[in-house]
């Protein structure tokens, strides 16, 4: 499964990358990479987008959790092979 943050025309939203927080339309710079180990095998990875003010708050949500695996910049997260 691809993910295309920047929503290509015809398979996710115009414009650019948003914040995954509830009502928040500011542009996102990090990427949460999370696993729900109940639901997900090992490998498998989710992500969340933040802007600098929710990334704490996200961040914090996931990992109480136990499902936070790592915070990624935006301009340096690349998209794991499928295989």
């Amino acid at each position: 499964m691809s993910i295309d943050f920047f929503g290509a025309a015809d398979t996710g939203p115009a414009g650019p990358p948003k914040c995954s927080a509830k009502g928040c339309q500011a542009a996102a710079v990090w990427v949460l990479v999370w696993n729900n180990p109940k639901l997900h095998t090992p490998d498998r990875r989710k992500t969340w987008l933040a802007c600098p003010e929710h990334r704490e708050h996200l961040s914090q949500f996931l990992g109480v959790r136990g499902f936070l695996r790592e915070v990624v910049a935006l301009a340096d997260w690349t998209e794991p092979e499928a295989d």
